[in-house]
């Protein structure tokens, strides 16, 4: 679901309307990661980013889409991080690790967008009453990392396997440390991502 003034896309928004839609994505960022899911609502994100209530309908058309909005941004900042890693990267084993330990050096400057993903992950519905952010919704994130995998079959690096279950387990492992982390911030969560890039690779190896 998008809002009316989404229609022609970012391309149409001017670069006001698009600060104004950033200070609302990270005040409702805030906002979840204080409180939680429930009671992040858009007169308490209002009165975070100090605007009114009708603004942030004027740019979302609800909470929903509101949420989708934090999900999307987020995701976009940690593949443009991670991205930015691999660039000039060539073996797979090099890419396979970057993602790991790339993707755990941003978010360990961003705790509060982790707790908030998971409050929406975990609470966030469809119209029918179903996860709004399933299994399904990672099938890019399984795709890419599928990738690197293939390269690393191709290159000789890496033994035969099902790409698929290698992908799903690699994210699931990512995904695991990280709500370890945001349950226990004391864990070290560097340490963590090497030796996670550590198993990964030997469990790749010829």
């Amino acid at each position: 679901m998008r809002s009316e003034n989404e229609s022609s896309g970012q391309k149409g928004r001017s670069f006001i309307e698009e600060a104004r839609r950033a200070q609302i994505v990270a005040s409702a960022i805030e906002v979840i990661a204080e409180v939680g899911f429930a009671h992040a609502s858009l007169a308490r994100i209002a009165q975070h980013a100090g605007i009114s209530k009708g603004v942030i309908s004027y740019h979302f058309a609800g909470k929903d889409e509101l949420m989708e909005e934090v999900v999307d941004r987020t995701y976009g900042t940690i593949a443009e991080h991670v991205g930015t890693k691999m660039i000039g990267l060539t073996t797979a084993t090099e890419l396979l690790r970057t993602h790991i330990l790339s993707v755990a050096e941003h978010m360990r400057g961003h705790r509060t967008q982790l707790m908030a993903l998971g409050e929406i992950f975990t609470n966030l519905r469809t119209a029918d009453g179903r996860p709004r952010y399933g299994i399904n919704a990672n099938e890019a994130i399984y795709r890419a990392l599928e990738e690197i995998y293939r390269l690393g079959q191709e290159s000789g690096e890496f033994r035969e396997f099902d790409r698929r279950v290698m992908a799903i387990t690699h994210s699931s492992a990512v995904d695991s440390m990280f709500a370890y982390w945001a349950a226990n911030p004391d864990h070290d969560l560097d340490a963590h991502a090497r030796q996670l890039a550590d198993l990964f690779e030997r469990a790749c190896r010829q």
